[in-house]
């Protein structure tokens, strides 16, 4: 019962909002009793914790399977990409600004292990990138790293990016599109325009 709890309150969250959802709402799709979900979860804010904790377990382990094809690295970015479109959808109700707001602990929690994961994914995926010559040999990763999270957390502020101009969907590819062109050797840039072309219809 718990995983479908955390699976149907995170639909809800990242289709309406942290915010806009109430206990009410989640158990009445659930089908069960209010009381029924505090059985499980003693309070929203209590479920919320774990609901980012579950979406954040579920996309590291996707993150994983495609680091597994061992693709080269500017397909395997495109991968990723993909992957989080598929789990975190639109965003049209602006998830993180909500937390971020109304759960200040949680996010700050969360945003600290995201930045661990995206630091490590980067930095391996750099690496790759330079070994195969994709990337330009004189990148400082470090820097690099920190830039790119800063990028991909920052494009989901709707005080600069308002979604009502922009779709996460096209953000995140024309975020993606600018980190790569900025890395990316003369084979990169060839690579890269491989990808887009392959992609473009996921825009």
């Amino acid at each position: 019962m718990t995983e479908k709890i955390l699976h149907k309150a995170s639909e809800l969250f990242l289709n309406l909002g942290f915010k806009s959802v109430t206990m009410d709402d989640i158990a009445n799709n659930l089908g069960v009793s209010k009381k029924t979900l505090y059985k499980y979860f003693e309070n929203k804010t209590f479920l919320v914790g774990k609901v980012t904790d579950y979406m954040f377990g579920i996309i590291s382990e996707g993150i994983d399977r495609v680091c597994a094809l061992d693709l080269n690295p500017i397909a395997e970015i495109f991968e990723i990409k993909n992957l989080m479109m598929q789990h975190l959808k639109d965003e049209k109700s602006s998830p993180q600004h909500q937390l971020q707001k109304y759960y200040p602990g949680i996010f700050d929690a969360l945003k600290k292990k995201q930045f661990k994961m995206i630091q490590e994914l980067t930095i391996e995926n750099i690496k790759k990138g330079k070994e195969q010559g994709l990337y330009r040999a004189d990148l400082d990763i470090d820097f690099v790293t920190r830039i790119y999270f800063i990028g991909v957390t920052g494009i989901k502020d709707k005080d600069y990016f308002p979604l009502v101009n922009y779709s996460m969907q096209t953000l995140t590819a024309f975020f993606l599109e600018y980190h790569l062109r900025g890395i990316c050797s003369e084979k990169g840039i060839i690579e890269l325009e491989k990808q887009l072309e392959k992609n473009k219809n996921s825009l």
